[in-house]
């Protein structure tokens, strides 16, 4: 994370980045730029990782998985902390798993774990873009847990993120139709949905984080991601103010994108 920053303490249990692990990062930047409208610049990390622009603003990361690691291509959202060692100690305490860290990356330290339903999230302590912000500019427009039981990972993820407490700054948890949402400050940020089948034969139906990124143009972005080799998972959905579609991206990443609600 490049460019002017905070420090993960000031935004805790929020969501602070999103990032892509994939094989090949060429076609991917490729791809995602095309769909996206993204331009690319290397990140602090080398050449195996790369931060993706949206009108010169940071939206997202992408990273390059070895090409012989068997390792699903896939979407991850991370989570500001204020200590790292402490949010994995909460992770493990509650039948979590974490697969990975906390390591030092750069600036700051990051682990990668699953919840309880095995949804993959990360974590980051250090510092942070202030101008990325879940619901503005060009970062995700919101991120929405697919999971078995909404309210038990609402307590979950309250319980290793701080989610709902008393603190100054904390995230807020409340129920609205029919689903879990969590703001920050006045900025909505997630939504938590139940329903989801942890052993179902499709992953868009299994417990997972999704990321949905704005588009102007949701029929023109389904047609340049089919046309670079990517497919629809899904018929695009309503409600009374957006449109959004899944797609999975040419090497099995899935991402929705969404839009002003389509005339009726």
């Amino acid at each position: 994370m490049a460019g002017m920053s905070t420090s993960s303490h000031a935004m805790f249990g929020a969501p602070c980045w999103v990032s892509l692990m994939t094989h090949d990062l060429e076609a991917a930047q490729q791809f995602y730029g095309s769909v996206l409208d993204w331009t690319f610049r290397r990140a602090r990390l080398g050449d195996v990782c790369s931060v993706g622009l949206h009108e010169g603003i940071p939206v997202a990361g992408i990273g390059a998985l070895a090409r012989d690691l068997a390792v699903a291509v896939a979407w991850t959202p991370y989570f500001a902390v204020d200590d790292a060692d402490v949010t994995t100690a909460r992770i493990r305490e509650r039948c979590a798993t974490l697969a990975v860290g906390p390591l030092s990356f750069g600036t700051g330290r990051a682990a990668l774990a699953a919840d309880r339903d095995g949804a993959i999230f990360g974590i980051w302590e250090g510092e942070v873009i202030p101008d990325w912000g879940v619901g503005r500019k060009g970062a995700p427009a919101w991120l929405e847990l697919r999971t078995r039981d909404a309210f038990d990972a609402a307590i979950f993820y309250g319980e290793v993120l701080d989610w709902g407490g008393e603190r100054p700054g904390s995230c807020q948890v409340a129920y609205e139709n029919d689903h879990v949402v969590l703001r920050h400050g006045e900025d909505t940020v997630a939504r938590l949905s139940g329903g989801a089948v942890e052993a179902a034969p499709d992953p868009q139906v299994r417990p997972r984080w999704h990321v949905h990124f704005r588009v102007p143009d949701i029929e023109a972005a389904v047609h340049t991601a089919t046309g670079l080799g990517g497919s629809s998972v899904s018929p695009v959905e309503q409600s009374e103010t957006d449109c959004w579609i899944t797609l999975r991206d040419p090497e099995g990443g899935l991402f929705t994108v969404t839009s002003p609600r389509l005339g009726d």
